[in-house]
């Protein structure tokens, strides 16, 4: 996947400036892509240039005027040819990992450290989607809204990038747990 295809889905709801853009990428869609705002915006005039989605300029009195994006039918077509291409299987690439297998070897106390940091990160992310999946569904049920909801898309991705944080954060805790717990003996050497 490039990162014009997460920036085609994010406007598909509604016309959004390169800032809300990028705030969305650090939100919601951060959750299966990351891009740097000054990514976001190169990519923009790409895709403009590409004719895949057309860019309006609003004038606004007190502050500079703003570029609104949305997605062309050249845009659509786009994302209709990458939806239906074979997806490539996901894997994980983790330092963090490459870090906890020379477990035994390294500095158990940093490995710790770092696991209690990324448990404090997983909490920031599950709370951040809670709160995207109540706003998206309003006072709807979750099951009712999966069943009839009007974009169930962006839905369906938080609801994993929910799934994914607390499956992390449960290992964070378990390998904290046993680290913790293999290190006691030593001490007492």
């Amino acid at each position: 996947m490039a990162l014009r295809h997460a920036v085609l889905a994010a406007l598909l709801d509604e016309e959004l400036s390169g800032y809300q853009l990028a705030k969305s990428f650090g939100m919601g869609v951060a959750n299966f892509w990351q891009a740097l705002p000054q990514q976001v915006y190169a990519e923009l005039t790409k895709l403009e240039g590409e004719g895949l989605i057309a860019g309006r300029e609003v004038v606004q009195e007190s502050r500079p005027n703003k570029r609104l994006f949305q997605v062309t039918a050249a845009g659509m077509a786009e994302l209709e040819r990458f939806a239906a291409a074979d997806t490539k299987h996901a894997f994980i690439r983790d330092d963090l990992l490459v870090k906890i297998q020379a477990a035994g070897y390294v500095d158990t106390e940093s490995l710790i450290a770092q696991l209690t940091e990324r448990i404090a990160f997983a909490d920031t992310k599950i709370e951040m989607f809670d709160s995207l999946l109540l706003k998206m569904r309003g006072e709807r049920a979750e099951e009712d809204f999966l069943r009839h909801g009007e974009r169930i898309g962006p839905y369906l991705t938080c609801l994993r990038g929910l799934e994914f944080e607390r499956a992390n954060r449960a290992w964070y805790e378990r390998t904290t747990m046993i680290l913790s717990e293999r290190r006691a003996p030593r001490a007492e050497r």
